[in-house]
């Protein structure tokens, strides 16, 4: 990764310049004035710059947008309401009838139901892969293929893509590669890469609190464009729009990106390491044992680890639930759907967030009952978290 990307990012004053605040204005507004009616023409045809209307764009959303295309190393960025909201988005705006996707099959439960359920009613198909197997890929690509998709760091078997490989393809193909990046900002950035298109939750690690939802596509100015016409926009037709004062929040959230993440990694990586010497089944990328450990340190950016996530297996899935249960009256996180928050957030995803998934495809890859998933907060005394973890699994028989 480019360290300047990050210099830039972490100098980034947000329009400062223009009004002298340490913090840029919300735009408490849902509409703009023009000069003329000639002037509100021509931003109507394309012909001029202008904010418009909320749905479209704000000065907020600006400021915003600038940052977090900044921090992904594209030309420009597009906010959206969730998470889901940007994918629903790009993957309308790329596609239509007849069209078909390549995806990861391990990506987020949502975005699964959003491929396998959803798009069928608008004749598009998705092939599910394992992006790990480029082969696999090669088998199902054809004339009709107009996306291929995928995780960095796919949600939640912890499986790493080789974007350079994936975007190779892509290229050679003719089609574009979106990536999913909430897991790993700053670890990874997908573009440098050859990703066309980034997408984040930044309910997640971005904003970082739990407080509010929100999306991000980052990419080219010219898609950017294309997803707010008014005309044939997906993004300003489906009105997925981020609040303004939404907006003004993660931005300031913005500011503690970096810091958030080197803690979360660390915390992650070391308790990933005790849990493993104790014998526990564990998939965290950080570590030798990780079957993608050498392509994310090459992928990575060292100076923000290997990210705040990782799995492990309780064996059984009357062990897992008891063990969700335990760790939350010991108050050493929530038992709750999420990630990225300040503090550690635990769940069965098998039973949860990739239910959407059918059995029969979550046991094809490994998605048990038994496994766990966790979001590992910023607590300052990760060692003492570590022992009162081990503590709750000898309680239910895991140790």
């Amino acid at each position: 990764m480019s360290t300047n990307t990050i210099i830039d990012f972490e100098r980034l004053h947000y329009g400062g310049a223009a009004h002298k605040g340490i913090n840029p204005p919300i735009s408490d507004t849902s509409t703009f004035w023009f000069d003329s009616a000639e002037e509100m023409a021509k931003t109507f045809e394309g012909e001029a710059q202008h904010f418009l209307y909320g749905r479209h764009s704000t000065p907020i959303h600006a400021y915003l947008g600038e940052a977090l295309a900044t921090l992904e190393g594209t030309e420009a960025a597009h906010l959206t309401a969730s998470g889901m909201g940007a994918i629903s988005s790009t993957v309308l705006q790329l596609c239509q009838a007849g069209d078909e996707i390549i995806s990861s099959r391990t990506v987020y439960g949502g975005t699964y139901a959003f491929f396998k359920c959803f798009l069928p009613r608008f004749s598009i198909h998705t092939h599910f892969v394992d992006i790990t197997r480029p082969e696999e890929i090669a088998k199902v690509m054809n004339a009709k293929t107009k996306l291929m998709y995928c995780e960095s760091v796919s949600n939640p078997l912890m499986e790493v893509a080789n974007i350079p490989v994936l975007a190779e393809l892509a290229k050679k193909n003719r089609v574009k590669l979106v990536v999913d990046n909430t897991f790993s900002p700053l670890s990874i950035t997908p573009a440098e890469h050859g990703a066309d298109l980034v997408i984040h939750s930044l309910t997640k690690y971005i904003n970082g609190a739990s407080d509010g939802l929100g999306g991000v596509i980052c990419g080219a100015e010219e898609f950017m464009e294309a997803l707010r016409d008014v005309n044939g926009g997906a993004a300003m037709l489906l009105g997925p729009t981020m609040d303004n004062q939404r907006a003004a929040s993660i931005l300031k959230n913005t500011k503690t990106l970096p810091v958030r993440m080197q803690q979360h990694s660390r915390n992650a990586h070391y308790l990933a390491t005790q849990l493993e010497k104790e014998g526990i089944q564990v998939m965290y990328p950080g570590l030798q044992s990780h079957p993608s450990y050498v392509l994310y340190s090459a992928l990575g950016n060292p100076e923000f680890g290997y990210g705040g996530m990782f799995t492990m297996d309780a064996g059984t899935k009357a062990k897992a639930f008891a063990l969700l249960k335990n760790l939350q009256q010991e108050r050493l996180g929530y038992l709750a759907v999420s990630l990225g928050s300040y503090g550690t957030l635990f769940s069965s995803p098998g039973t949860g967030t990739s239910s959407e998934i059918p059995e029969e495809a979550r046991l094809e890859m490994g998605l048990t009952d038994s496994l766990i998933r966790f979001s590992i907060g910023l607590d300052h005394r990760i060692e003492d978290t570590c022992e009162k973890m081990k503590g709750c699994m000898r309680t239910v028989g895991i140790l």
